[in-house]
């Protein structure tokens, strides 16, 4: 295969997808809290580094073809690994364990402890399905692993401390099943046009097919379904009651990853599989992603402005910057992609810094309803500092992950004289100020006052002596968020350099390589 993978380690795809399955089941055989969050840190851990090394070798050699059990494609179901989904990979894994440290005491405060065996159960076949759907060079692989993340994430939110979790976890799979059905009906339209379900053959195959209208009804299907599962605006509705009613853990885990795994099988299929020519040349698919995506960070933010909860505020800002991600995707060039790939990777990183500072608050406040966070800063001075630098990220502040992937943003909209979309990108941003702002002033000069945190759930909040900082281990793995965030900031070129590498290769489309390695 190549140097890495025959003499290293010649299993690292598989192990990707191998160890988080196999330790899932192992967590209902332990039937312990402590041994299940153990068994399921040790796991993404696994998978984190062997992301890191798989980023390594993609950005040194070619692409990766691995046939699993030595059965070649298009017969059997082959991995394709290049930098796109290394980058994935390493961006799911990484916030896994990281988010996984910060579960032990936030989910030990909401699940009981002969349950949370199956919560970290839950979080395991998420991260396989995740990941799963990453890696796979299979059209169908990407409709099962889906399906696992989907049934897995349900799971997650289902275990919200109250009913209304059952409600959220419910209206997500009626949205679910409906975005799934719509991507199963799409490869199998295809399918039946080109005789092959492996997307370096579908790449190949498509632009001379003898059934162009059944890749046409495919293209439709796929693109409804992918911009349900993403939650691309209007197709957004289940996002904001799913981050705001499951357990703030899983809400930082998902919103760092989950829509970004979407978006990266968006760009998979319609610039790898059907191509930049047909998809953005005769379908102009950009007239359908550029409305959304303009849509859907102002609209949103706008939306978020006027929430008080602080998690539906931060659900309505991420359909918000997942706009700002399908707008680079739309506009089918070099720079756009680059902006687009390189938000997926720092929003993910920012927002679950952001969910982690309200985990925080909830755990010691009993409540994150904004109005009754006066004066916060006082009691829980490291949280509120966490949640002021993770928002300085969301505004696109100078130094931090935002301000280069909004910049980058803001030049490739220019390159194309896009300048009225310019100008609606830095009126959502400063409505971002808004939003972070209140919080901000509410929680550092905002005198205590009587008023009605109890109302919302929680507990009275002014001039309560029994608010006090988060555990350890809760604000170090939110630091370490903060402090990548600063250093892809500081040194944005690394994860341009990665994002503008993703980029090319998406627009030269999938190479036909050997099967099994490297050509």
């Amino acid at each position: 295969m190549s140097e890495l993978s025959v003499s290293t380690a010649g299993q690292i795809p598989a192990l990707q997808i191998i160890v988080p399955m196999l330790a899932a089941p192992l967590c209902v055989l332990v039937r312990n809290a402590r041994a299940s969050w153990l068994i399921a840190l040790a796991a993404s851990g696994v998978s984190t580094v062997t992301a890191w090394l798989l980023v390594l070798h993609v950005g040194e050699h070619e692409p990766i073809r691995y046939a699993l059990g030595g059965w070649l494609p298009p017969t059997g179901i082959e991995y394709y690994i290049d930098t796109l989904n290394a980058t994935m990979l390493l961006l799911v894994s990484g916030i896994s364990t990281v988010a996984l440290v910060y579960a032990r005491e936030s989910i030990a405060s909401s699940i009981s402890s002969d349950r949370q065996y199956l919560f970290y159960t839950s979080w395991l076949l998420c991260i396989t399905g995740l990941m799963g759907i990453a890696i796979t060079g299979d059209a169908f692989n990407v409709f099962v692993f889906l399906e696992i993340s989907s049934i897995a994430t349900y799971s997650l939110i289902a275990f919200g401390k109250d009913r209304q979790a059952l409600i959220a976890s419910f209206r997500y799979v009626v949205m679910g099943s409906v975005g799934a059905s719509f991507i199963l009906l799409g490869i199998g339209f295809l399918y039946a046009a080109t005789g092959t379900l492996n997307m370096v053959d579908l790449a190949a195959r498509i632009p001379v097919t003898e059934s162009p209208r059944a890749v046409l009804v495919a293209f439709s299907f796929l693109t409804i379904g992918l911009m349900i599962k993403a939650a691309i605006f209007p197709l957004h509705a289940w996002l904001a009651d799913a981050y705001h009613r499951a357990p703030i853990a899983a809400t930082a885990f998902l919103a760092g990853t989950a829509t970004k795994v979407s978006l990266y099988v968006l760009m998979r299929f319609f610039y790898s599989m059907f191509g930049v020519d047909y998809s953005f040349g005769s379908l102009f698919l950009n007239w359908v992603l550029l409305p959304a995506a303009v849509g859907g960070f102002v609209i949103m933010s706008l939306v978020a402005v006027f929430q008080t909860d602080l998690r539906r505020m931060l659900a309505f800002s991420s359909v918000a910057q997942i706009g700002y991600i399908v707008a680079g995707i739309a506009l089918a060039t070099q720079a756009g992609l680059t902006a687009g790939i390189v938000h997926i990777v720092n929003h993910g990183v920012i927002k679950a810094a952001l969910f982690m500072a309200v985990g925080c608050i909830l755990l010691r406040a009993g409540h994150v309803h904004r109005p009754s966070l006066d004066s916060l800063y006082r009691r829980m001075p490291f949280t509120c500092t966490a949640f002021l630098l993770a928002g300085f990220g969301l505004v696109g502040i100078p130094l931090t992950a935002g301000f280069v992937s909004k910049f980058q943003l803001i030049q490739a909209l220019l390159e194309r004289g896009l300048w009225p979309i310019v100008v609606l990108v830095l009126a959502s941003s400063l409505l971002a100020v808004v939003y972070v702002g209140r919080v901000i002033e509410i929680m550092l000069f905002r005198e205590g006052r009587s008023s009605e945190g109890a109302a919302s759930g929680g507990v009275e909040h002014g001039h309560s002596t029994g608010i006090h900082e988060a555990p350890l281990t809760m604000l170090v793995p939110m630091y370490a968020l903060l402090a990548l965030m600063f250093w892809i900031g500081i040194n944005g070129e690394v994860t341009l350099d990665l994002a503008g590498e993703a980029a090319r290769q998406l627009l030269e489309g999938m190479r036909v390589l050997t099967p099994g390695g490297v050509s």
